[in-house]
């Protein structure tokens, strides 16, 4: 599998994530077939932040990502809890299974 039809599934399962709700790596990496750390490479080149809302993608435990593209942890956590996703510490307070 070529490295970008890979990425351009994650940008699709990205785009899918609705507002007030977020996804781990590891979840988004397991529907395209693909580990969590090929997901994170490719939303840090996300081409369209605007319209791939990879703000929304969060590690396992809910940590903010350090490494997120778009102006750092503050600002992932400024979009998150915009949409209303409850954070503490830097980190999301993951809605339990079901919710």
């Amino acid at each position: 599998m070529k490295v970008k039809s890979v990425f351009e599934k994650i940008y699709k399962e990205v785009e899918n994530i609705p507002k007030g709700k977020i996804a781990t790596y590891g979840e988004i990496a397991k529907k395209v077939g693909t580990t969590p750390k090929v997901v994170g490479w490719a939303l840090h080149r996300n081409p369209r932040p605007t319209l791939i809302p990879c703000h929304r993608v969060v590690y396992k435990n809910g940590d903010l990502s350090s490494g997120y593209a778009f102006g750092g942890i503050a600002k992932q956590k400024k979009r998150l809890q915009k949409e209303g996703i409850k954070i503490v510490k830097n980190q999301v307070v993951m809605p339990k299974k079901g919710q």
